[in-house]
């Protein structure tokens, strides 16, 4: 049954979170659409919620047609031309779509043939996937450009093109310009470069309460792979074989990161796994509005209207990182988390003495023992779970690139032994990015809406859908037991 007012929330913020998880007919035009159609929203009393688009058909509506119904993510295969383009994407920008044989791959992941994948992105990008991969190409190229000093020529192989001429060849005719024009709008504001490092910038929507984030994440930072301080947070990194550290810091508007060239071909990879982490594409004031409604989270709302959601760099490390606090105390967690990284993760050098391990992978971690694990004080049961979701990695049943609806990657999680609801919603809040996840279970948070149950604590969350992760953290950070009424 679909809450009217909290899927209409939805509709009106466009967050591309909740696309496929409702669809909306509007009765004063027959027609019906996805929650991130770009058309005016419409007036509350003319909507209607659907749990799929069938539901939606079977009531008469049609489908619209600038947002097309039938490309949400989460529907059959037929109908999933926007994950196979995302992936399709996220495999060009990994490096690894270089061939036909790679297309294949893809294609086969979705029981596909190669001639029905390049209709299906033709259709959904409206280019072939040649095409495609020299536009994100060049748009690397441009970014890298712009923002740093990186050489020409290193841009122009980092950025997948065989030779400098060729990479001139194609930017002078896509752009009408040579690469090297670009490179006359540098401004300091916009470029740092530092022996082997290069920065450049991330914006988001103000208010954004850095200070808090930093706090959240030094309590719970994996010793060895992550180091945070007042103004700043680093780690190592890394995505495939490429390996090097970060460091990012809060400027006016934007924050600055500072990443090693080993990791500039897979630049686009980095920035969107930032984001995440730092939840940079949130809207605060459409999330503040509707949180403010409950008298409860007023006064937190008030006092930290910047307040993010921290997402996940890496969503293994995260899930681990879940497990392995099951029914213990923050700091503990953390200790554990340093142990297992110390234990299982691979050596490496930066200029940071803190930063010395990349962070475990699941590939490595199904290779080992449960009591190899248990002997780092992690007890049994912790440790068979974290090998089960090791192997649901490695099989790439879980945490995967394709885009899961939140309801079943929650119950993957839970059909794992040792992971229950509070576990699962964690890592949905953080790893999956999911806007509604809700640990109702979680001692803190019934501790400071007044001591209720879970029940409870499930029901009074009703009020704060469909934002609230926001609204756990509000009550984690600002929330007493004295000062709920």
């Amino acid at each position: 049954m679909i809450d009217e007012k909290i899927a209409y929330q939805a509709l009106t913020s466009r967050d591309s979170r909740f696309d496929g998880v409702f669809f909306v007919g509007v009765t004063s035009t027959g027609i019906y659409c996805r929650p991130i159609c770009p058309v005016k929203a419409p007036l509350a009393k003319n909507c209607l919620f659907f749990a799929s688009a069938e539901a939606a058909e079977k009531a008469a509506f049609r489908p619209c047609l600038r947002c097309r119904p039938e490309l949400a993510p989460g529907n059959a295969p037929v109908d999933s031309s926007h994950r196979i383009a995302t992936l399709l994407v996220q495999r060009i920008e990994e490096g690894v779509l270089e061939n036909t044989s790679s297309l294949e791959k893809i294609a086969s992941q979705f029981s596909l043939s190669l001639r029905q994948l390049r209709r299906i992105v033709h259709k959904e990008l409206g280019v072939s996937p040649v095409e495609l991969k020299q536009t994100r190409r060049l748009l690397l190229a441009k970014q890298l450009l712009t923002e740093t000093t990186l050489p020409i020529t290193d841009i122009a192989f980092a950025s997948g093109f065989a030779s400098l001429r060729r990479f001139n060849d194609v930017f002078n005719t896509r752009y009408r310009m040579p690469p090297s024009r670009l490179r006359n709008s540098l401004t300091a504001d916009t470029v740092a470069v530092a022996g082997d490092t290069s920065s450049l910038l991330l914006t988001y929507r103000p208010p954004f309460d850095w200070a808090s984030l930093l706090s959240f994440l030094s309590k719970r930072a994996i010793k060895g792979v992550e180091s945070v301080d007042n103004i700043s947070y680093a780690r190592t990194v890394r995505l495939g074989e490429h390996t090097g550290w970060i460091r990012v810091v809060q400027v006016t508007n934007a924050l600055k990161v500072e990443f090693t060239h080993s990791l500039t071909p897979v630049l686009p990879v980095l920035l969107g796994r930032l984001r995440n982490l730092f939840d940079l594409d949130a809207h605060p004031a459409l999330i503040v509005a509707h949180l403010q409604q409950d008298p409860r989270l007023g006064e937190s709302l008030s006092k930290d209207p910047g307040l993010r959601v921290p997402g996940a760099f890496d969503n293994f490390e995260m899930a681990v990182r879940a497990i392995l606090g099951q029914q213990i105390t923050v700091q503990a967690a953390t200790t554990l988390g340093g142990r297992f990284a110390d234990a299982f993760g691979t050596p490496i050098e930066t200029p940071f003495p803190e930063l010395t391990h990349l962070s475990p992978i699941p590939e490595r971690l199904i290779t080992v023992s449960a009591d190899e694990i248990a002997s780092l004080g992690i007890v049994g049961a912790r440790a068979r779970a974290l090998l089960a979701l090791a192997e649901a990695c490695v099989s790439k049943a879980l945490l995967s690139d394709v885009v899961m609806q939140p309801d079943r990657a929650i119950m993957l999680l839970t059909s794992l032994p040792g992971i229950g609801d509070w576990t699962a919603q964690y890592i949905a809040m953080r790893a999956l990015r999911w806007p509604d996840a809700f640990p109702a279970s979680d001692v803190v948070v019934r501790k400071n809406l007044g001591g209720v149950t879970a029940k409870e604590a499930e029901q009074l969350s009703q009020a704060w859908r469909p934002w609230r992760s926001y609204a756990v953290m509000h009550i984690w950070k600002n929330l007493t037991p004295g000062k709920v009424g």
